[in-house]
């Protein structure tokens, strides 16, 4: 497969799973976090490290907006919910064991 094929069908993924994650507003980041160890956020943090990458300036709030499909406080007014306790319990005991 040569390199600009590879491109494409890497950001084609990207696109499918950014859809995907729109779609699914039922899953919580909390959720995410604790089942893959990352979460829409992380998705922002990594599309504005990339843009930086490539000498573009990206803030975070619209790294945000880009995965969310919507600026993150409106994602979070429809759609996020209180963790619960044992979603909470699961989060911190796998934060004592996530690399540096």
């Amino acid at each position: 497969m040569d390199e600009q094929t590879r491109i494409e069908l890497e950001a084609a993924v990207f696109r499918h799973l950014v859809s995907h994650l729109r779609e699914r507003t039922d899953v919580q980041n909390i959720d995410l976090m604790n089942l893959a160890g990352f979460c829409r956020n992380c998705l922002s943090k990594w599309y504005r490290a990339a843009a930086a990458e490539q000498g573009l300036a990206l803030d975070y709030e619209a790294a945000r907006e880009i995965v969310y499909g919507m600026p993150y406080e409106e994602w979070k007014a429809c759609y996020q919910r209180e963790a619960t306790p044992e979603q909470q319990a699961v989060f911190a005991e796998a934060s004592q064991h996530a690399p540096i």
